[in-house]
């Protein structure tokens, strides 16, 4: 059965768990396993489940709280006691309004009653450092919009799960539709969570998570420097995405702002060059990690590049960044992604784009 920690927040850009499985067991090594790109913590989990020592790094705080929350998490009962004590503190809670800009939007997309309990958790869970608050941040993240009509677990009017969509484009919609916030508890819906999530025992090794840049991952973990000896990753894909964009609301409920615009420096590149100088960038901050001999497993796509494009740039730039012989071991396969970002609001215009996955033996 598949471990239900895998689906607590949904979003895209990721690849499945068995993606690792197969990785973890056509390699010969047996050291830590790394993902410098690591989302969710698909990677740095089902590692764990194959009792092997885990770790990653992301710069999305989101991607930090999942992946943290799995690769660490607490007992079923300390959620349970976290959560009635956050409940009761809940109840004589006072603050001030916030997002007078964003007012409108967070009256139509939850009720009053949740919004209150939604708010008062997004000031209270303290999800950098205390893992029983970062798993109910992680559970409250999956529950905090989306298709709130076919599903008693969602806390928003109706959304996508997946991203936060605008909040004009909300606003409008909502209206349009005649679609209103339905009234949710949220400690109860989280009590449920928590317990179908328990459902499957968590694995017996605990994982490290960190929020840094790939680029100053041996700085975050220098307790594992030469110890790497497998990488399994999928880096950010060329012109492809904004998780700030994309994730806005989220931010909001982890402690940051209400603001959906995108900042400069956000880490998507437009053109090749300055693609390979970020990759390359990233292999040598993750370098001093690794062990003498390690394999690197990568899964690449977008629409800009060509297969042959994405071997030679994934090729050169790790030769670069780790001042190592890279030898390509598995070109692997190609396939067809049909459920992407864009094509969930094409309908039945989908525009197909290809993966590919390439595997290197560093030396």
């Amino acid at each position: 059965m598949r471990h239900r920690f895998h689906s607590i927040c949904p979003y895209f850009a990721m690849f499945p768990e068995t993606f690792v499985r197969k990785h973890l067991a056509a390699t010969r090594f047996a050291g830590v396993v790394f993902d410098p790109f690591c989302g969710r913590g698909t990677t740095v989990f089902e590692s764990l489940l194959c009792e092997r020592e885990a770790a990653g790094c992301d710069v999305h705080p989101v991607a930090v709280c999942v992946a943290g929350a799995k690769s660490d998490p607490p007992t079923r009962f300390e959620v349970i006691e976290r959560l009635s004590a956050l409940e009761t503190q809940s109840r004589s809670a006072h603050f001030g309004e916030q997002n007078q800009d964003l007012a409108e939007f967070f009256r139509l997309c939850f009720h009053p009653m949740t919004y209150i309990q939604v708010r008062f958790l997004r000031d209270n869970l303290r999800w950098l450092d205390d893992r029983t608050d970062r798993f109910i941040a992680a559970l409250s993240l999956g529950a905090l919009h989306g298709e709130s009509h076919r599903s008693p677990n969602y806390f928003s009017n109706r959304m996508p799960r997946t991203i936060s969509t605008k909040p004009a484009y909300s606003i409008k919609w909502w209206k349009k539709n005649g679609y209103t916030a339905p009234p949710r508890d949220v400690f109860a819906i989280l009590r449920h969570l928590n317990d179908y999530r328990f459902k499957t025992s968590v694995p017996r090794g605990r994982g490290q998570v960190a929020l840094a840049d790939a680029r100053s991952a041996a700085g975050a973990f220098p307790h594992l420097t030469k110890r790497v000896t497998d990488i399994i990753t999928s880096p950010p894909y060329l012109d492809t995405t904004n998780y700030v964009e994309d994730q806005w609301l989220r931010l909001w409920f982890l402690g940051g702002k209400a603001a959906v615009c995108r900042p400069r420096g956000d880490g998507r590149h437009y053109s090749f060059d300055s693609y390979r100088t970020f990759l390359a960038e990233c292999w040598a901050g993750v370098a001093p990690l690794l062990a003498d001999k390690a394999r690197i497993v990568v899964r690449i796509g977008g629409r800009k590049l060509t297969r042959e494009q994405r071997l030679d740039v994934l090729h050169h730039s790790l030769e670069e960044g780790s001042g190592r012989h890279v030898k390509l071991t598995d070109s692997g396969i190609s396939s067809l992604v049909k459920q992407t970002q864009a094509n969930a609001f094409r309908g039945s215009k989908p525009t197909p784009t290809l993966e590919h996955d390439f595997c290197f033996l560093l030396e």
